[in-house]
């Protein structure tokens, strides 16, 4: 079976990328400066996941998914996402290089799988960004009519959404973060660490408010959709816990990453799926489920139903802060990614390049800036929900399988962290993560077929031909 492996492994198009070269590629001139500290990876994995799921897409899932057995949701996209923090967990150990999912793929499964995932994770990230400025836009508009101020329609919703011409504010927080990102990722932290502290807090305080108005009657019939309802509801949410992946990203920026990665991303992953199912059942318990419908600010919605309207107002403060958070981790995640494939040649090198000045990858920063701003200004959340987590899906699968051929083919790497149960934790990521995208819309899974088709017709056409396996090096 080796034998075969190392064969098929011997074609360009299938050959990895050393572990060691990976490494030394990070300490040359196109490498990321050491800046962040423990606390600072943790505090970037929460707020880069506790956001979103909370302040807009428990409304959603709840409404027309799971009802209040959205609690049910969260528990199983979060039991999922900890298998697959598991399995990146020991990549991210083994490999510290920006990248995430992309590099560890480039240095298991060869350039293929690399780009494959890299493409996914492009439109993972991009859709995120898009879709949790989206919720950042909603809850603007909530806070601003708590204080008597009304924006234009036209100015707040994508064509063809309730008169909608441009969701101006979701393109400004958008361009903002660009522009924190592009002067460095140390201020960059510095800003996450204050936004995740009021977002904690915030979110405490709907708990504490909200707990003395729940009415039991709320949570009957507690599955109206029924276990399909359930499961199809965690391929939802599952948005809400993608962002641990940007904890990955900073691999390459963090102090002693072999040590703190695994801890960072596991952590993260446990204390937000607690604060998931909790702030979920006080929400449905509160307001009846298909009352959601009604809007995309579903947390400060419900106080304002049960009359706590400066309650409202200091929630629609937290989720600003705490949206703000993801769309800056996001943000970050999605041009560490790809920087690292043009880094690789396998797209335009001109977006390796690192600022004389700033020390971060500011074109490619500004060109996902742009990008994404444009989705959110057009597209409407639903849609733009879908794709992301499709595109997880597909990245914890072949992050999976990556673990499994790595432990075949490399059997006496270092690994300064051990995924546990192997096989069986990959295995089981593997069949629960194809499921949910089972319980995707057909449409949705259409569309994810057609963008893997455009990147591999990308890939024939440039990225193997101006790969560094080509001999194309940059240094």
């Amino acid at each position: 079976m080796i034998p075969l492996l190392q064969s098929v492994r011997s074609h360009a198009m299938f050959k990895t990328k050393p572990i060691q070269d990976l490494i030394a590629q990070s300490r040359g001139q196109h490498g990321l400066e050491k800046v962040l500290r423990p606390y600072d990876l943790v505090l970037l994995g929460i707020g880069a996941v506790v956001g979103t799921g909370i302040f807009v897409i428990t409304g959603v899932a709840a409404a027309d998914y799971a009802g209040p057995a959205i609690v049910l949701s969260f528990v199983i996209a979060g039991l999922i996402c900890i298998l697959a923090a598991l399995c990146y967990a020991e990549f991210s150990a083994m490999v510290p290089v920006a990248g995430s999912a992309y590099t560890y793929c480039y240095a298991s499964l060869g350039e293929i799988w690399a780009w494959i995932i890299g493409w996914d994770l492009v439109l993972e990230y991009a859709v995120s960004i898009s879709a949790v400025s989206i919720g950042w836009s909603a809850y603007v508009v909530n806070l601003l009519d708590d204080v008597g101020i009304s924006l234009p329609p036209a100015l707040i919703n994508p064509p063809g959404v309730a008169g909608g011409v441009c969701n101006l504010p979701a393109v400004i927080i958008i361009l903002v973060i660009t522009g924190v990102l592009i002067v460095g990722m140390k201020e960059s932290a510095r800003l996450n660490t204050l936004i995740v502290i009021v977002n904690v807090t915030v979110i405490l305080l709907f708990l504490l408010l909200g707990y003395s108005h729940i009415d039991a009657v709320n949570w009957h019939p507690f599955m109206p959709f029924g276990l399909n309802g359930v499961f199809a509801g965690a391929a939802i949410v599952f948005f809400a816990y993608i962002g641990f992946d940007a904890v990955l990203t900073a691999a390459e920026e963090v102090e002693n990453p072999q040590k703190n990665l695994p801890v960072g991303i596991i952590a993260s992953v446990v204390i937000v799926m607690i604060l998931y199912v909790a702030v979920a059942a006080v929400l449905t318990g509160m307001v009846p489920y298909p009352d959601f419908h009604q809007t995309g600010a579903p947390v400060a919605f419900a106080l304002d139903r049960i009359g706590i309207t400066w309650g409202a107002a200091l929630v629609s403060l937290g989720a600003l802060c705490g949206i703000t958070s993801v769309i800056l981790a996001s943000l970050y995640g999605q041009t560490r990614i790809f920087f690292a494939m043009a880094r690789d040649g396998l797209l335009p090198r001109f977006f390796s390049e690192i600022h004389t000045t700033f020390h971060t990858p500011a074109k490619v920063t500004l060109l996902v800036g742009l990008v994404t701003a444009a989705i959110a200004a057009f597209l409407p959340l639903d849609l733009i929900a879908e794709l992301v987590n499709i595109g997880t899906l597909a990245a914890f699968i072949i992050v999976a399988f990556g673990i499994l051929m790595l432990r075949k083919v490399q059997p006496d790497a270092e690994r300064p962290f051990r995924c546990p149960l192997m096989p069986w934790i990959p295995l089981l990521c593997i069949l629960s993560c194809t499921c949910l995208i089972l319980m995707l819309p057909g449409v949705t899974q259409l569309r994810f077929v057609i963008w893997m088709a455009v990147g591999l017709c990308l890939y024939f056409l440039f990225g193997q031909k101006n790969s560094n396996n080509n001999g194309n090096s940059v240094s």
